[in-house]
């Protein structure tokens, strides 16, 4: 079974610094491009970035570029996601997603809520 685990959602300051950590299990972790979305209340999902599955490639959201920061290790399967400088309008829920393209396939996990208050 597939299982994408989020951590490290909570109520931040304005301003302030918030890493999220996924943990996989159930498919060879390595093997898959790995990426984080998120929604808003009332909102469509939002792709937030991307990692490929080396780890050696990175892609974001022009609302979160220089701000935000995804890596991965791949020997603990974990995805992670720094977030600095957080607006008000990074709150959201934050989803974890795996994808393995020769297949098509695409996992999400749990979400895990990042609220930032003035």
């Amino acid at each position: 079974e597939v299982q994408l685990v989020p951590s490290g959602g909570k109520l931040v300051q304005l301003g302030g610094s918030l890493n999220l950590s996924c943990t996989a299990s159930g498919f060879t972790f390595s093997t898959y491009d790995m990426s984080w979305t998120r929604q808003a209340p009332g909102k469509e999902p939002e792709w937030v970035a991307g990692i490929n599955s080396r780890g050696d490639t990175t892609y974001y959201a022009d609302s979160v570029k220089g701000r935000f920061h995804i890596s991965r290790d791949n020997p603990k399967n974990t995805l992670d996601l720094q977030m600095n400088s957080l607006k008000s309008s990074d709150t959201a829920v934050y989803f974890c997603n795996a994808h393995y393209l020769p297949e098509s396939l695409d996992y999400w996990g749990q979400g895990t809520q990042v609220t930032v208050s003035a």
